[in-house]
């Protein structure tokens, strides 16, 4: 266990898989955490609370400290953890810890930490007015003007560092319904549904368009998957490889590092992935020899699939490789790394892997897995009644 009060010592610490903040315990069921940012110096304090009573931990978000430094940060994180471990010891959070609606999205993340969360908060609530509407004021008109202004938030196409070449494009029906799912959550922790068709209704304005959510149609069979492999060029090769070995979101997949792959147990743990929980898969020999060629020499935080120049592969990076390896190996124009997780788990359904273990692999809901791919179950039940009839 670190010794958070040790600037040097603080300073040395790595991001732990699933972004889990490092813990120090200051007294029997009270620890304070620290987890480093991956992109700057510094990172953000949170306090955690063992509940005998309801035998479970609670967590705070403390925040970065920003206007403090050296040991003064540990100082006043350790005073805020104790301070606050000591209101839920005896009876709950204050009052003003839940006001503002920011203060629901803020105990959702301490709750149930996750990036997706938080980059939706970030952007899109606590700058917007939004965020500092009381909660028991909060009413259906609120939201609807939340939502409206999301709607017509446009969406990034392409980031780079030349501001005049960063495209948006406008936000489609599918990004605004995923957008508010977090938003969702966090209110329905804390507040509970108004009487319908009344103002009071705050749930009423967060419903998700009907129909936008459709299910991903283009499909490529282990041909066309291992043609676009051989197109692609050598420094993303690597990476496309490995999207069409395992079901997992190319995000995810980019932030692989060599230390959650181990070796000897052929085991590989995805800790930054859309739900923000870590989950660990035991690999076949035959990929597992994979991506031990992948790791070998490279030092625990390296990226596992990284480009040439050693950093990690994002949206922006892949994008271009994978669409002109699609020209070249003449695939349907609409192939995007996407689409090899699409095709991975469609063949995962189609060998009667169960669904349970399909959506485990792929880091997502079997509600999710029968929505989009419920239709392949049916087609092999169908195959099946066919072959006992009499």
């Amino acid at each position: 266990m670190p010794d958070l009060s040790r600037i040097g010592e603080r300073e040395k610490l790595k991001p732990k898989a699933g972004d889990e903040p490092h813990w120090q315990r200051l007294r029997q069921g009270v620890y304070l955490g620290y987890r480093p940012s991956r992109k700057q110096a510094g990172g953000t304090w949170y306090a955690r609370f063992y509940d005998a009573d309801a035998n479970r931990n609670a967590r705070r978000r403390l925040g970065d400290y920003g206007t403090l430094s050296g040991h003064d940060v540990f100082k006043q994180a350790k005073a805020d953890a104790e301070a606050w471990a000591e209101t839920v010891e005896t009876g709950g959070e204050r009052a003003r810890d839940m006001e503002t609606v920011k203060d629901a999205c803020d105990t959702y993340l301490e709750q149930r930490p996750g990036l997706i969360a938080e980059g939706v908060f970030r952007r899109h609530v606590y700058s917007d007015p939004i965020a500092k509407v009381k909660l028991d004021k909060l009413r259906r008109h609120h939201l609807k003007a939340w939502r409206k202004r999301l709607e017509q938030a446009p969406a990034l196409v392409t980031r780079t560092k030349d501001a005049e070449k960063i495209r948006m494009k406008p936000r489609s029906q599918s990004t605004v319904n995923r957008d508010m799912v977090p938003l969702r959550a966090a209110l329905g922790m804390v507040l509970k549904p108004g009487p319908p068709n009344t103002d009071a209704a705050w749930q009423e304005a967060l419903r998700p368009f009907k129909g936008a959510d459709k299910r991903r149609e283009l499909y490529l069979d282990r041909d066309e998957r291992k043609a676009l492999i051989d197109a692609t060029c050598d420094e993303a090769q690597p990476f496309v490889k490995a999207l069409c070995l395992l079901p997992l979101r190319p995000g995810a997949l980019a932030d692989l590092k060599v230390g959650d792959f181990d070796k000897r147990t052929r085991a590989l743990t995805v800790g930054k992935d859309k739900n923000g929980n870590p989950r660990q898969l035991t690999m076949p020999q035959v990929i597992a020899d994979f991506f031990e060629a992948q790791v070998k020499d490279k030092l625990p935080a390296a990226s596992i699939l990284a480009r040439t120049d050693g950093a990690a592969w994002n949206k922006d990076a892949w994008k271009n490789p994978v669409k002109d390896a699609v020209k070249t190996a003449g695939l349907p124009g609409a192939a995007s790394a996407y689409t090899l997780r699409h095709s991975v788990i469609t063949d995962l359904i189609r060998v009667r892997l169960p669904i349970l273990t399909v959506a485990q692999l792929s880091g997502t809901s079997v509600a999710m897995i029968e929505k989009h791919y419920g239709h392949l179950v049916r087609d092999d039940a169908e195959e099946a009644l066919a072959s006992i009839a009499i």
